[in-house]
């Protein structure tokens, strides 16, 4: 065979090594506004909208396009779930206003439309999510914090809630001791806690594998 015939059989052989070892497409990510009291929320969505729906909220340097760059939308719209990241008022693309933090997330799943969420709380976002699962634990189908503000003062009031939790915390977290984590648990009938070893407080950043396999295995199991 001459040259340029050994060439053109190397460049298919070659086309068909990519082609079997190419990754899968990324999730189709949709970027949405919502309508909520006169004001625009801005949500980022992926996934079937028929899949278990898992709200995912930030920490106060963070936004909704940090669960997008990590790639958590990818990663559960993979696992059929139906993703939603939002922009917390004054953060990301959400306009600045002072929403009623004790109900703002139980008015606000109706107008998201996505039933019953299991929510991912970090940081700063806990002082939206304590009041909703206190309040209306009937609205949440699970409870994924990672080291979420006002854990001394919110746990002790959960008396044994019953929402399925899976505490998340960083082994080297400087901002709130990985002592909480064990305290938070116990607040719940049903939980489990997972340190992310070497990970600080925005600990998801540090340990994205271990962080989504995670939360990927107790979505899943996860009752209907």
């Amino acid at each position: 065979m001459c040259e340029i015939g050994l060439i053109r059989v190397a460049l298919v052989v070659l086309a068909g090594t990519l082609a079997l070892t190419q990754v899968a497409p990324a999730a189709e990510i949709e970027e949405r506004f919502v309508e909520f009291q006169g004001h625009r929320i801005h949500t980022l969505m992926a996934g079937p909208e028929d899949g278990r729906s898992v709200l995912l909220l930030h920490g106060a340097k963070f936004h909704s396009g940090t669960w997008k760059k990590l790639g958590t939308l990818d990663v559960l719209a993979t696992a059929s779930f139906r993703a939603v990241a939002l922009d917390i008022p004054g953060f990301g693309k959400s306009p600045r206003w002072q929403p009623d933090r004790a109900k703002f997330l139980a008015e606000l799943l109706p107008a998201l439309e996505i039933g019953r969420p299991v929510i991912v709380s970090p940081s700063m976002s806990g002082a939206l999510v304590f009041p909703l699962i206190l309040e209306y634990p009937e609205l949440v189908a699970g409870f994924a914090p990672v080291a979420p503000v006002g854990t001394p003062k919110h746990a002790p009031r959960l008396k044994k809630s019953p929402i399925p939790t899976l505490v998340f915390w960083g082994e080297e977290d400087e901002v709130f001791p990985v002592s909480q984590a064990k305290t938070l648990a116990a607040s719940f009938t049903k939980s489990k806690v997972v340190i992310l070893p070497g990970a600080a407080h925005p600990a998801y950043l540090d340990q994205p594998e271990r962080f989504h396999q995670a939360l990927v295995e107790f979505i899943s199991g996860l009752a209907d």
